[in-house]
């Protein structure tokens, strides 16, 4: 029998190990700049057009490379970086695999001009599809400018399966600030289609953090420092107050590499134990200093993921790192919160005092308790669950109670009462309505012929206010409720170059935002949907959604009124009068899909009183 084994050709080779190394034009950046950060560079120049799809450029000031070094670049397994197995327990810098280049010269055209310092000419190499093209001297400054032309030119599949250029720059984007974070004390800029997008001076970490993030940061930051004989943490977290419903700002970095880790963020969250409101997520960007035999990167071609030798001494001395720094900057302990919550609580017990004064019964047990002298946790608990046990009681007069009739009977007795409504066309009897009512200020019930409706409310708001933007998107615009003062609103530059994007959309929804320069716009004035003081909260989670929708490949005009619709919408936990109920009702019902919300849940649910009969 024949052999059928045989060595594959470079070119078929590394078109393989591209396929594990560069996913997409972000893969690229992120190569090349750690070979930047390596060659000690402390300017580095990043320049893309198209998102990296047309064009790719590294410029630094790094320490080049020799004329047959910058030759060997392109060889497989062609590394400065070791010399051993051993040195895989020692690696200090960014790269070591020797693999990044070669994988790049076999799916796209590739120039690198290079020169050292003791030189006085540089050298010039061309690669395209792993072929040698050129290979010559050439005049050029020190360090080494890459330019990576045509991505994935001679695989059409791969170019078939990249995303929008909004989707891929928000892909080099986050590459480029995870190293930029890394290194503070390197100059980075960004152009994208011969704009600059980032300039960023060298200085320390905190202004690295707030020239990223945006200057609104400033304020918002905790700075951690801790040193044991194991490991130093370094770094900032968030003020539980500035936290939010996404997870976006938070950085994990192990001797300047950025990792992920769930076992990591669990740490950090659990210093957060009961500072956070639910559904909400604090920033951070942790720095851990570690003896590089500790730990071992070579797990994952994106080298994003670390394995340490005592994973749990490193969680626990997170967990307390990040708890002291509350602490000791007066952000934790509880009793902040607590002190303001039970504050709160108590001016609304103390005007609820007048109300209940002349109700008897649960009215007056309320009175009783907030007159106390409470100075004890236990007994501020207990106010607390006595305020939400008759919340909302003064809301009307129970009639005076018998001496046969118990609460329960008397609870009742009201509700039924409540919803009677005399039909004087009978002259001497009454019925009753089929009025909606609200469960656990989530779900409303309404009556149907064949038995009742369970409608939740925000899946229902959606639906209707997803069918009237993408009305109002595709007939017109809509009323806009302007303010009397315009609001300043400051985001990151990605969030910044989504809401570019999408600005026309967003105006034309009812908003009145325009651009003030840089990453800053300004808020003149929002849909009449939006809740004062809420424009700027409903525009960041507009954008969320946006970048969360775009890989669906929806629409702009469809995703935009998909997002507007669930950044409007009444959410649960809010109180609906029964009027407002029935409004919801019969807007929903009037829609074209009233079954199901934008995002593909149900929108309600039907109960026939034939099958719950037999449930009993």
């Amino acid at each position: 029998m024949a052999d059928i084994i045989q060595l594959l050709p470079d070119s078929i080779a590394n078109q393989i190990a591209a396929g594990e190394v560069i996913q997409r034009p972000a893969s690229v950046v992120k190569e090349l700049m750690e070979n930047s950060i390596d060659a000690g560079s402390t300017s580095i120049k990043l320049v893309v057009k198209d998102a990296g799809k047309t064009l790719i450029q590294v410029i630094d000031n790094g320490s080049g490379m020799s004329e047959t070094d910058a030759r060997m670049a392109f060889e497989r397994h062609a590394t400065s970086k070791i010399r051993e197995a051993n040195d895989l327990f020692e690696i200090r810098t960014m790269g070591f695999r020797g693999e990044a280049m070669a994988s790049i010269a076999a799916i796209a055209q590739v120039e690198m001009r290079t020169r050292q310092a003791k030189n006085d000419l540089g050298t010039r190499i061309t690669v395209e599809a792993s072929e040698i093209k050129t290979h010559e001297p050439c005049q050029c400054v020190v360090g080494t400018t890459t330019s990576v032309k045509n991505l994935f030119f001679n695989v059409p599949v791969r170019r078939n399966f990249l995303k929008s250029n909004t989707v891929e720059m928000r892909y080099i984007i986050d590459e480029f600030q995870r190293i930029a974070l890394a290194h503070s004390d390197v100059f980075f800029s960004l152009h994208h289609n011969g704009k600059e997008v980032l300039h960023l001076p060298s200085g320390n970490l905190r202004q690295r953090v707030v020239g990223i993030l945006g200057k609104n940061y400033n304020q918002k930051l905790v700075p951690i420092d801790e040193e044991t004989d194991v490991v130093r943490i370094i770094g900032y977290v968030g003020k539980p107050e500035f936290a939010r419903k996404k997870r976006s700002d938070q950085y994990f970095f192990v001797n300047t590499r950025f990792i992920k880790s769930g076992y990591l963020h669990h740490a950090v969250m659990g210093a957060f134990e009961e500072l956070l409101p639910k559904g909400t997520h604090p920033l951070y960007v942790i720095f851990i200093e570690i003896d590089p035999s500790k730990i071992d990167i070579n797990v994952h071609p994106t080298k994003q993921e670390i394995k340490f030798d005592d994973e749990r001494l490193i969680y626990n001395y997170l967990r307390v790192a990040v708890r002291h720094a509350l602490g000791q900057y007066n952000v934790s302990p509880v009793l902040d919160f607590d002190q303001e919550t039970f504050m709160t609580r108590q001016a609304q017990m103390e005007a609820q005092q007048q109300k209940a004064a002349s109700q008897p019964s649960k009215g007056s047990k309320i009175a009783d308790f907030a007159g106390g002298n409470m100075t004890s946790p236990r007994e501020k608990s207990n106010l607390k669950n006595w305020q939400k046990l008759y919340e909302g009681i003064e809301a009307f007069d129970p009639p005076t109670p018998s001496e046969n009739t118990d609460d329960d009977t008397q609870t009742e007795a009201i509700t039924i009462e409540s919803n009677l409504e005399m039909d004087d066309s009978g002259g001497s009897f009454s019925k009753l309505t089929k009025q909606p009512y609200q469960v656990h200020q989530r779900y409303i019930i309404s009556s149907i012929k064949s038995g009742f409706m369970l409608i939740d409310q925000q899946a229902a708001h959606e639906r209707i206010l997803y069918e009237k933007y993408l009305h109002n998107l595709n007939e017109g615009a809509t009323a806009t409720q302007h303010q009397l003062f315009a609001k300043t609103m400051n985001l990151s530059v990605a969030d910044a170059m989504i809401l570019k994007e999408i600005l026309p959309q967003v105006n034309q929804l009812g908003f009145d935002v325009q651009e003030f320069g840089n990453e800053t716009f300004v808020i003149h004035g929002a849909p009449p949907e939006i809740k004062s003081g809420e424009e700027e909260q409903s525009i960041e989670i507009l954008i969320e959604q946006y970048r969360e929708n775009v890989d669906l490949k929806l629409d702009i005009r469809e995703n935009v009124a998909r997002c507007m619709a669930r950044s409007a919408s009444i959410k649960h936990g809010q109180s609906l009068t029964p009027l407002e109920m029935q409004s919801i009702i019969d807007e929903l019902f009037a829609c074209e899909i009233p079954y199901q919300s934008p995002r593909g849940t149900n929108c309600f649910i039907t109960f026939d009183l034939e099958e719950l009969a037999k449930q009993f």
